[in-house]
């Protein structure tokens, strides 16, 4: 990518140019102009970005890019959503963006450096690969992927096009680098071989049945559903919750995503994993057993018998077996286990100890020894790829600093891919209520072809994924 050196002039413009070439487009919406002369002198070398999903979880990521970029574009099926994003780019930048429905017009955009996707889950992985295929490079949210299929196809597309791509797991680079010490106490090797590994994730809410409702005016339901079969729009009407299928409680239905083992699987299995692979990279589970499940109905065949309400696991424990005998128990909850006690977290434990890590707290033996003992000087460096870990808004910096140098970022598509494979795999496992055996090489379930085949799912005509 070519510096981005650019008079603020030039920066305006370009966006106004690109605003009357989109004005005839499909899901475009015309803007204010914004800035007066004196800040139009104003120099940067900051890239162009365009934000691809404008809801909830925005917020932090949309402020956290405009602090290294121009946002010049919005995007989201959501009305509503698209026109909180641009009065928050116009308190943030002081110019009000173009507002765009459907995200490949934002990608036609030829000025656009950048783009961050935080969408639900079932669309990240058409838009990310449109967007690297478009030149961009991307930040976009976990959990990365609805399928195994899906990371492979990443993958394949990040490396054909050599775009740089940040996923949005933040544990890597902040939470008081909480995390980023577990992993360095690991490869420092102060509890030994790691022999097991406790996750617990939380379980998946259940809603009870939802009612058909009418579309909301301001969303475009069957943008939304994307790749998803064509469903009834839901939603129950008073309720605290604000139950439906779409927004944030997409989360809890199968068709959209994965429940908690990818939600919050995609942070805390990711560091498990990350922390196996300090004795090996590449590493990946070799089986997979559903030790226990509870879905809100009965399933059949993998799939669940009623269509009105959330559908995801409530509670489950999931052992997953790694090289070198490494045990990792997946579960919703490790607080009735006396031996663990705890309802989010991970616990490595080694051949001469063990240690806990979450987001607020990082104890244990091999923690009160660091008084005595610290880490070696540029380990927490080393861990973080070379770079100096810490400061302000540390994940989104790692992905501009990336962006600029062509480097990996903390947290890239390969190492997310092989974590959230393992995630897949154990929702897989436990809706056909079976174990798995997985070959991390050939990426590819042993012996059971129908199980194979939920590596990748359907996907409706007009929004099939194409690499």
């Amino acid at each position: 990518m070519s510096p981005w050196k650019q008079s603020r002039r030039h920066f305006l413009k370009s966006t106004t140019a690109a605003a009357t070439a989109g004005m005839a487009a499909p899901y475009f919406f015309s803007a204010k102009s914004f800035a007066d002369d004196a800040q139009a002198e104003t120099e940067t070398d900051r890239p162009i970005l365009g934000c691809i999903g404008t809801g909830s979880r925005w917020g932090a990521v949309g402020p956290n890019a405009m602090q290294f970029a121009n946002c010049v574009a919005v995007c989201d099926v959501d009305r509503s959503h698209a026109e909180k994003g641009v009065v928050t780019v116009n308190q943030r930048q002081g110019h009000e963006p173009e507002i765009y429905e459907d995200y490949r017009r934002l990608l036609d955009r030829k000025d656009i450096d950048v783009v961050t996707i935080v969408t639900p889950d079932h669309w990240h992985t058409k838009i990310a690969i449109d967007a690297m295929q478009a030149g961009k490079d991307v930040y976009c949210e976990k959990p990365l992927t609805l399928t195994i299929e899906e990371g492979k196809q990443i993958c394949r597309v990040a490396k054909e096009t050599g775009r740089v791509f940040q996923v949005g797991t933040q544990q890597r680079s902040e939470m008081r680098l909480l995390f980023l010490k577990a992993i360095a106490l690991l490869r420092d090797g102060r509890i030994g071989d790691v022999k097991r590994v406790d996750v617990a994730i939380g379980g998946s809410p259940s809603s009870g049945p939802i009612p058909t409702a009418d579309v909301p005016s301001h969303l475009n339901w069957d943008l939304w559903l994307g790749q998803a079969p064509l469903a009834d729009y839901r939603y129950k009407e008073n309720d605290p919750r604000g139950n439906s299928r779409c927004h944030y409680e997409f989360r809890w239905w199968y068709e959209y995503s994965g429940g908690k083992l990818t939600d919050w699987g995609a942070h805390h299995i990711d560091i498990a994993q990350w922390g196996i692979e300090q004795l090996g990279p590449g590493q990946g589970p070799l089986s997979i057993e559903p030790v226990e499940a509870v879905h809100p109905m009965p399933f059949e065949n993998g799939h669940p018998t009623l269509d009105d309400q959330y559908n995801c696991a409530t509670q489950f424990t999931i052992k997953a077996m790694f090289p070198n005998d490494i045990e990792m128990n997946i579960r919703d909850s490790c607080e009735d286990d006396p031996e663990l006690n705890f309802d989010n977290g991970i616990m490595f434990t080694g051949t001469t100890g063990r240690f806990f890590v979450s987001r607020s707290r990082l104890t244990g033996k091999p923690v009160e020894d660091l008084v005595d003992n610290p880490l070696p000087e540029g380990l927490l460096k080393e861990v973080y790829n070379g770079k100096e870990p810490g400061g302000g808004n540390a994940h989104m910096r790692n992905f501009f600093d990336c962006v600029k140098t062509r480097e990996l970022p903390i947290s890239d598509v390969f190492t997310h891919h092989r974590a959230l494979t393992t995630c897949h795999l154990c929702n897989i496992a436990i809706r056909l209520n079976r174990t798995l055996k997985w070959d991390p090489q050939t990426e590819q379930i042993v012996g059971d072809d129908d199980a194979n085949a939920w590596q990748r799912r359907e996907q409706r005509a007009g929004y099939e994924i194409e690499v």
